[in-house]
């Protein structure tokens, strides 16, 4: 499903305008970019949990040259789907 699919299903489901569901759920994705950012997580009722993790600096290879290279440590984005949305899958 894209965005806009999303947006359009939103739009039906709640009775609003799709340029409404288009806002909110620009809001909801800004809202969880932020609290990430700031590195705190948000567990949202019924779907899952979003975190920060981190990872590690390692070497890898170059697949082209065979040389290997550092890769930096970074924070990456976590997400642990709530028991709830498993039982539905």
């Amino acid at each position: 499903m894209t965005k806009a699919e999303l947006i359009a299903k939103l739009a039906e489901e709640a009775g609003i305008t799709k340029s409404q569901a288009g806002a909110a759920l620009d809001s909801f994705i800004g809202s969880i970019q932020k609290t990430l950012k700031a590195g705190k997580k948000i567990t949202v009722a019924g779907l899952g949990t979003f975190s920060v993790g981190k990872r590690a600096a390692r070497k890898g290879r170059n697949p082209f040259t065979g040389e290997t290279i550092k890769i930096k440590a970074k924070k990456v984005a976590k997400f642990k789907a709530a028991k709830t949305l498993k039982d539905k899958l």
